[in-house]
């Protein structure tokens, strides 16, 4: 199992043959409140936002449409989403964290169901 807290860091997407498809700026929201607050208020994401744990999020009050990684205990994706503002996601029964990223953005980075990721120099 993987634990978290709050900060920044790099996320490294990994393909199904093992190899680096992506590198990707990470922040990591693990308290309550950081979750809370998550994507809220902003026009823009660079990178990815890590809510730890979650198994389901909602894009109510957000000003951009997202996409939405379900990963499971040991980061592997379950599923990958896009949602528009205004939506409720159902929750993933096996899902223990959510990636989010502005939308088209996990394509770009060849994340799909199946690959498994990796949380970097979290300060």
């Amino acid at each position: 199992m993987v634990r978290l807290r709050d900060g920044r860091g790099e996320l490294v997407v990994r393909g199904p043959g093992g190899g680096v498809s992506a590198r990707v700026p990470l922040e990591v929201a693990a308290s309550y409140r950081a979750r809370t607050r998550g994507l809220l208020g902003r026009d823009a994401l660079e990178g990815a936002l890590l809510l730890s744990p979650a198994n389901s999020i909602h894009t109510f009050r957000m000003r951009m449409p997202i996409d939405v990684a379900y990963l499971d205990r040991r980061l592997r994706v379950l599923a990958v989403r896009t949602m528009p503002p205004g939506r409720l996601g159902r929750p993933r029964v096996r899902a223990r964290h959510v990636i989010e990223a502005e939308a088209g953005a996990m394509e770009e980075w060849g994340l799909g169901v199946g690959a498994v990721l990796e949380v970097r120099a979290l300060r």
